[in-house]
């Protein structure tokens, strides 16, 4: 069976390049589709087991900026706090956050943004979380939503997120179909992941292409596109209040930085982040919207 792409179903396929896993203990092909512009791992390893373990939550599996255990215990002190605050504001953006509003974050990792938006917004969110990590969360006390309560589920969510989720993913079409069946009529999928636009050609060089993890990289045209196929109708927001705050997250985070410092406080984040997004194209991705059944 010839080799497809993954979102339109084509065979205008070329290859990206090679990448060395950093666990796996081996090469790893990059293909890219001159169609819909995906790109994506072509022959992916699958042992999820060993690849979520938890060694991969505490940052010594395939990513090394991954940092989920510490975040769970220390909430109070980790980084990521400026990501979950730039989340809900974004959030606020997209879907008033009246009492009513029903969230599910999508992939929650160590449930933080759940337990930030609780306490700051006071909405019901639930998250959706496989591997290690998920009976720590439970532990914690945030309510995670099991296989059997996710299929029963649908239709019944005001925004559902997914915070660099799709980018693991092998069949990126049935994980947003799975999520846009979550949503209501006219709620909204606020999903982020890398952009691969400013390294179409040289897509190997890119960080971002972690062979173990991430498998799947869009162009904003092609997450366009892969709604589409699953049901959603996309809309470009650009640069939404409290993506500064994404921003410098994902700057700190880069940087290895696990806690708030002096000196980061005193940069102006605003244009800082407005430069980096210029670059990087960080907000080019759409968000998806259910439309009336």
């Amino acid at each position: 069976m010839s080799l497809e792409c993954r979102v339109c179903r084509g065979q205008d396929l070329e290859p990206a390049g090679r990448v060395d896993g950093r666990i796996a203990g081996r090469t790893f092909e990059l293909a890219h589709c001159t169609a819909c512009r995906f790109s994506f791992v072509v022959d992916p390893w699958t042992d999820y087991a060993t690849i979520y373990s938890e060694a991969y939550y505490d940052g010594r599996g395939a990513d090394p900026y991954i940092d989920y255990v510490f975040e769970l215990e220390h909430f109070e002190r980790t980084v990521r706090r400026y990501e979950w605050a730039g989340l809900l504001r974004a959030a606020s953006m997209l879907v008033p956050m009246t009492p009513a509003v029903r969230w599910l974050d999508f992939g929650c990792g160590n449930g933080g943004l759940l337990r930030w938006v609780r306490e700051h917004a006071g909405i019901t969110a639930v998250g959706y979380e496989t591997g290690w990590i998920t009976n720590r969360v439970r532990e914690a006390g945030f309510p995670l939503l099991s296989e059997e309560e996710l299929d029963s589920a649908a239709g019944t969510f005001d925004l559902v997120t997914a915070i660099e989720v799709i980018e693991h993913i092998v069949d990126p079409i049935d994980t947003l179909r799975t999520m846009a069946r979550l949503l209501k009529p006219g709620g909204v999928l606020m999903l982020t992941t890398g952009n691969s636009q400013p390294f179409r050609g040289r897509l190997a060089t890119w960080r971002y292409v972690i062979p173990e993890i991430h498998v799947s990289f869009f162009e904003p045209q092609t997450l366009a596109r892969a709604y589409a196929e699953a049901g959603l109708d996309a809309t470009f927001c650009g640069f939404l209040p409290g993506y500064d705050q994404i921003i410098r997250f994902k700057v700190l985070k880069a940087l290895g930085v696990r806690e708030p410092r002096a000196w980061e406080r005193i940069i102006p984040w605003g244009l800082a982040a407005r430069a980096i997004d210029a670059r990087w194209k960080v907000t080019g991705h759409p968000m998806g919207r259910r439309g009336p059944l």
